[in-house]
């Protein structure tokens, strides 16, 4: 069995092409789905990822109320060059370039879900997102599958495989930071969930003469453990549910936006959130993003760790173990709704059960 599969669905962007007017009905949202006006947002966390390296303990409490409270946070001084950064955005730029025919050289396989193509798309009546993207797998080295990779583009492979391995530092050291913070060592997360895999997605999300009636990327939650996002730093598309209300992401430039994705959600207890997120298209401007998924070896099993489960503080655990396979093919299997995926392992809880009892 593979990881899932979905739906061949028309190029976005070559539709833009041929008519950047109009908008196919298979695009148009229905009304409580389109996108509103968001004015005057709150600014999301922003973490100094060079003092949480050192081991400052402020900056750390800093990521600890930033994966409670709101689920995603911008990080600077990250520590990967520019020269890094500018490279893998060229890379994902040059391939979005190329003709039609090339990039259906790399579409996706039956059954799989690296290449050129979509995923989540699991009907034909489903409401489709304004975009294209290519997936390949990245880390470790022995999981590429070169057929899926644009060897074609001058440069595409040399800037994919430094910024795949200088994203993994930044995320071993945020899970590090993590696993202290759920009670652990350093290395905690990292031992029980084996061999981090890594995969990265290049997201192209074209004009549209409508962005009030469609969506760059249905509302989600990540379905594995974190997510670090290269944004335009230009155009600001990523918006995020926080207490009920979307905020807009405003780019840093070359900074790198992280969330916290189901996986940790589960392990923590519920404790930090992976949070519902979407994306809104631009009238007049294009937008590439680069999205590195840091995943979580899919034959271990996640389940709240022990550490962070305390009926004496009311909080039980509130998820089921499952094995991360099976969870992400459940997932994929589903249709991008919000946090739906969460529900396929959560337990029910009696919460009558935790009330404190008050004297009479």
């Amino acid at each position: 069995m593979g990881w899932g599969k979905s739906l061949k669905v028309p190029s976005i962007q070559e539709i833009v092409r041929n008519d950047s007017k109009s908008i196919p009905e298979r695009f148009i949202q229905e009304e409580k789905e389109r996108p509103k006006l968001v004015s005057d947002s709150p600014e999301i966390p922003v973490i100094d990822f060079s003092l949480l390296a050192r081991g400052d303990e402020d900056e750390r409490r800093k990521l600890d109320l930033a994966c409670k409270e709101w689920g995603f946070f911008q990080i600077k001084n990250h520590g990967i060059a520019k020269e890094v950064l500018d490279h893998i955005k060229t890379a994902a730029e040059t391939f979005f370039e190329l003709p039609i025919e090339e990039k259906n050289k790399y579409s996706m396989a039956e059954n799989d879900i690296q290449g050129f193509g979509q995923v989540y798309v699991v009907s034909e009546e489903q409401k489709l997102d304004w975009n294209d993207m290519i997936y390949l797998k990245t880390l470790p080295v022995e999981i590429r599958n070169f057929k899926f990779w644009p060897l074609s583009c001058p440069g595409f492979k040399e800037a994919l495989e430094n910024y795949s391995m200088e994203i993994m530092k930044v995320a071993a050291e945020i899970y590090a930071n993590l696993s202290v913070l759920m009670g652990l060592d350093r290395d905690g997360l990292i031992k029980l969930q084996g061999e981090l895999k890594q995969g990265i997605r290049m997201n192209y999300y074209p004009t549209c003469s409508r962005p009030d009636l469609v969506l760059g990327m249905s509302p989600h939650s990540d379905g594995g453990a974190l997510t670090l996002l290269l944004q335009d730093d230009q155009v600001t598309g990523l918006q995020i549910k926080h207490k009920e209300s979307w905020v807009n992401v405003k780019p840093i430039p070359d900074s790198l936006v992280v969330n916290i994705g189901d996986a940790i959600e589960i392990l923590s207890n519920g404790v930090y959130k992976s949070i519902e997120h979407r994306v809104i298209t631009n009238e007049k401007k294009e937008r590439i993003s680069i999205a590195a998924f840091v995943n979580p070896d899919e034959h271990q099993e996640i389940g709240p760790l022990e550490s962070m489960v305390n009926d004496e503080l009311h909080r039980p655990r509130m998820y089921r173990k499952i094995k991360y396979i099976d969870y992400i093919r459940q997932v994929l299997t589903m249709k991008l709704q919000g946090k739906a995926h969460t529900d396929i392992v959560k337990l029910e809880i009696k919460l009558n059960l935790y009330l404190p009892i008050l004297d009479t």
